[in-house]
């Protein structure tokens, strides 16, 4: 038997940067670079067949996560964040067939671009308070639902966690169990919705040696970064991410 997968180098020319960009989000380094997957696989294929080929992939990238900062994460935290990710999942398989996902990234990339220009305009301070439990309920319920549509789930929960002041593995680590929560609630409605067939699958394994690959260069570099430069270039993603969607969005749509 042939698995039917796709086989146009186009694809693999924009599909293995989006991969190691995704493994190397994964690992807590540059996060919010993932969120460039889809969007530049988006430029060879459809953006839910992008989606459904990443499924694979980011369970892979999950578990390497997992092995890799199993003690490091935010217990406390992930007990609050959890519920209203999966939440978000919901809202995601409920409203998948009526959004454009083009609207759903322009709509990330404004509230993306607004939480950066936010931190550079008013740099936090010190004794800022933290960010309420409402704000972080709806932020992470945003990010369950962007996840959902466009694994873009990053810039919405990284607006509310970034300003707790984690160390660099703790964020990592905590980022790393809850999208591998998400990640998982995903399979049955994608299924459901007959986003995942032979072709993805067999796409997503040609693809698979590029996610370990990825997600290890982000580890060596997460563990050694000082937390400044970690943040920066946290907010180097964000800031690439969303242009992009929002280029994606309310440009090239």
């Amino acid at each position: 038997m042939v698995f039917p997968l796709i086989t146009d180098p186009h694809f693999y020319a924009v599909a293995i940067p989006a991969v190691l960009l995704l493994g190397i989000s994964k690992s807590g380094f540059g996060a919010g670079f993932g969120s460039l997957a889809v969007p530049l696989m988006a430029l060879a294929v459809t953006v839910p067949q992008a989606a459904a080929i990443l499924m694979p992939l980011l369970l892979l990238m999950d578990l390497l996560g997992l092995a890799a900062f199993r003690r490091d994460f935010d217990r406390a935290l992930l007990k609050f964040l959890i519920p209203f990710g999966l939440l978000g999942t919901v809202i995601g398989t409920l409203l998948f067939r009526a959004l454009s996902a083009h609207t759903v990234a322009g709509i990330v990339g404004v509230f993306t671009l607004l939480f950066l220009a936010q931190r550079v305009l008013f740099p936090p301070k010190p004794d800022d308070p933290l960010p309420s439990r409402g704000i972080g309920a709806a932020l992470t319920t945003v990010s369950g639902f962007t996840s959902f549509i466009a694994h873009a789930g990053g810039p919405p929960i990284n607006a509310y966690v970034i300003p707790l002041r984690l160390s660099p593995v703790v964020f990592t680590a905590t980022m790393a169990y809850f999208f591998f929560v998400v990640n998982l609630s995903k399979w049955i409605p994608y299924a459901w919705l007959g986003l995942i067939d032979l072709r993805t699958l067999a796409t997503s394994l040609a693809l698979m040696p590029f996610a370990p690959l990825g997600v290890w260069v982000g580890i060596r570099i997460a563990r050694r970064i000082d937390a400044t430069w970690f943040y920066r270039f946290v907010y180097l993603g964000m800031l690439l991410t969303g242009l992009k969607l929002v280029y994606d969005g309310f440009v090239a749509a």
